[in-house]
């Protein structure tokens, strides 16, 4: 980077990539975890899908954000989806090829993919 009018563009290109958009009560919501468990256990290529597919279908009410540690690091990668009026869907042990079913089946068609998500009840430590 040669200046700060470069780093602003980068920082705009991404922001586009990843559909960031101001904060809106009926935006659905896409959080990938991207601590470093997650990040060793395959989470960057989700994102990235999430992100592709975002901007490939030009969803302007979805956005797609990365967080830290989401605390059960066994079942990384681990995606929590947050629909307006709805409870959150947490999605573990994702691949890109299962972002993509979500992505159809659960954003686009409003049914979650309950073959991904996490038990209601863990036993801790197991």
């Amino acid at each position: 980077m040669k200046s700060l009018e470069e780093l602003k563009a980068i920082r705009e290109r991404m922001q586009n990539q990843l559909g960031v958009r101001d904060k809106d009560e009926k935006q659905t919501r896409i959080v990938v975890g991207m601590a470093t468990c997650g990040i060793a256990a395959g989470a960057r290529p989700v994102l990235n899908k999430f992100a592709e597919l975002v901007q490939e279908k030009g969803l302007k009410d979805v956005m797609v954000t990365q967080t830290g540690c989401i605390g059960i690091c066994r079942y990384e990668p681990i995606v929590e989806v947050f629909e307006s009026g709805k409870p959150k869907t947490t999605y573990v042990h994702m691949t890109a090829d299962k972002a993509e079913e979500v992505f159809n089946r659960h954003i686009i068609g409003g049914n979650v993919v309950k073959d991904y998500v996490i038990p209601a009840t863990i036993e801790v430590g197991k």
